[in-house]
């Protein structure tokens, strides 16, 4: 399916406002509701969208602290990257996980309450992974963007 400036339209504002009624959206989008509704079934269909969810405020959880773990490999071979995924999707702290090109195998984003937590999910969780050569923790001072979707995704349809 070729999206369109409609489609782009409302897949823009479905980013910002996952909740929006279809009268909601269709008023935004130009649209009757029973054409938007039956555009957004078709984004849904097509793979465009893929699931709708909260975005949830993390400190209201007590999780203030935001660590980027990057990882080194003992050895990049099939084996130990299927070991090390394995593992690393069972670690109840690790949010994002990303394989890499560069000095590093992997990116972890992991979620902590403080310093502290860190310490034990790093013992805890981290430190037990297979294969593991080398662990660099960053923490994350201030978040300046956060964006499930880059703009320039939506083109001249958000503008």
């Amino acid at each position: 399916m070729a999206l369109d400036r409609k489609d782009l339209a409302i897949l823009a504002e479905l980013t910002t406002n996952a909740r929006a009624s279809h009268t909601e959206l269709a008023n935004k989008v130009g649209l009757s509701s029973t054409a938007l509704a039956r555009r957004q079934k078709a984004l849904e269909d097509d793979g465009y969208i893929q699931a709708y969810q909260a975005a949830l405020d993390l400190a209201q959880f007590g999780l203030t602290t935001t660590v980027l773990v990057r990882i080194a490999l003992e050895s990049q071979s099939d084996d130990a990257l299927k070991a090390f995924e394995a593992e690393v999707v069972k670690c109840p702290s690790v949010v994002r996980c990303f394989l890499m090109s560069g000095t590093d195998d992997y990116i972890l984003i992991v979620l902590a309450r403080d310093i502290q937590d860190f310490e034990r999910i790093h013992r805890t969780e981290l430190s037990r992974l297979p294969r593991v050569a080398r662990v660099q923790s960053s923490f994350a001072l201030r978040e300046v963007v956060n964006r499930a979707v880059p703009t320039v995704v939506f083109g001249e349809a958000k503008r």
